[in-house]
């Protein structure tokens, strides 16, 4: 699979990922009660812990192809 063709794949999961991410994390807040020190605690963890996720499908993308070069 060419270098294109894998950051094409990757950036459209990406997209994907951090929709469905999004809306999750939104519908979850509304299951919480309303104290605004766990609403800070809560959007500064679910802010950060998207990268998570995403790192092997980065690494991926990123990576070499194996063989020689055309």
């Amino acid at each position: 699979m060419g270098p294109r063709l894998k950051k094409a794949i990757g950036m459209l999961a990406i997209l994907v990922f951090l929709t469905l991410y999004a809306m999750g994390a939104v519908s979850l807040h509304g299951l919480l009660p309303k104290n605004f020190l766990l609403e800070l605690v809560y959007f500064a963890i679910a802010g950060t812990a998207w990268g998570l996720p995403l790192f092997p499908l980065l690494t991926w993308m990123n990576k070499e192809p194996k063989g020689p070069r055309p």
